[in-house]
């Protein structure tokens, strides 16, 4: 009962000192979540997006780089830092070298799929392929770099499975990635969401793969870990694979999903972490699209509104399908 109410993983977590101040939340009763919810990442993000790297790699001394996808990415999406960030590369000879090089290479690889946009294969343009394959081949130097320099960290494997996914590099060289990924850490939710993807259809997958790799990676996670999420985006995955719109609303799915949850993100042993709402918005989606009645409400009561963006993108409103789950559900 202590851990429900004071610890973590219940709906009254103790008070954090970094968390950001409560957003203003819209007529609809939902908010963007900013900075990962944490005092420290909007400073990060602050300082990236002014271009000063001084203040970046101050405010970088609050994380693990080489660990925390999350407030990497939040890096990565900063529109202009590839305009600086080759500079600091350049002239840094310290110990930030690899942080410089790893922050580049994750901005390129974003910024190459900018580039590409969402659109299917076939509707991107020729230009918009050249863009996209230069970009990418930028990112992999920098984060082979950065992984030489660095070899205990995580991250820049992660992002090297995307770039390699991209760049069409085959099999071979995208599971060597995913094996380099986990001998670093073998209970990595980012890499085995990024593996999620790689599954699919769309990429050389066949139906029902993730589903199967995620219950596997489930099975090896103790009670309280966030790699429980990798069924949620696995359920996810498998429904926008499928022309079925209902295939996931069946007893069985629902209470996988549940006993999922249960698992991770609603254990007391679950810690949050700067950007716990993303862990919390795949099983909000997974649970809403399965029509489960019960542990979405806990889930979305959690959430409070929090809008994260992704998963929710892979709808063609993905704000208004959050707004309207939201409010179907938090009751």
């Amino acid at each position: 009962m202590l851990g429900k109410l004071f610890g973590r993983g219940g709906e009254r977590p103790a008070e954090d000192p970094y968390a950001l101040p409560a957003a203003r939340q819209r007529k609809n009763g939902t908010h963007a979540l900013r900075a990962l919810g944490d005092r420290r990442v909007l400073a990060l993000v602050e300082a990236a997006d002014a271009g000063e790297w001084e203040d970046v790699k101050a405010a970088l001394g609050s994380f693990d780089i080489g660990r925390d996808h999350r407030v990497l990415a939040e890096l990565a999406e900063v529109d202009g830092v590839e305009e600086w960030i080759g500079r600091a590369v350049e002239e840094e000879d310290g110990g930030h070298r690899a942080a410089a090089l790893l922050i580049s290479g994750a901005r390129h690889v974003s910024w190459g799929w900018e580039a590409r946009t969402s659109a299917r294969a076939v509707d991107v343009t020729r230009e918009q392929w050249r863009v996209f394959k230069e970009r990418l081949a930028l990112a992999e130097e920098l984060l082979l770099a950065a992984a030489e320099l660095e070899p205990s960290w995580v991250t820049p494997w992660r992002r090297l499975l995307t770039s390699g996914r991209g760049l069409s590099l085959g099999e071979d060289v995208n599971r060597a990635r995913f094996d380099a990924a986990l001998r670093r850490d073998p209970l990595d939710l980012e890499v085995h969401i990024d593996w999620v993807s790689q599954l699919q259809p769309r990429w050389g997958g066949e139906p029902g793969e993730a589903l199967v790799f995620a219950r596997e990676a489930l099975g090896r996670a103790p009670q309280g870990h966030p790699l429980g999420c990798v069924i949620a985006m696995a359920a996810i995955e498998e429904w926008v694979e499928s022309d079925d719109e209902d295939i996931l609303g069946t007893d069985e799915i629902r209470a996988e999903l549940r006993d999922a949850a249960d698992h991770s993100i609603l254990h007391p042993a679950y810690v949050r972490r700067p950007g716990w709402q993303h862990d919390f918005s795949m099983f909000a989606m997974a649970l809403s699209i399965a029509d489960e009645r019960h542990t979405v409400r806990r889930v979305f009561r959690a959430l409070d509104g929090a809008y994260t963006g992704w998963p929710w993108t892979y709808f063609d409103d993905p704000e208004g399908q959050f707004a309207h789950r939201h409010r179907h559900n938090r009751a």
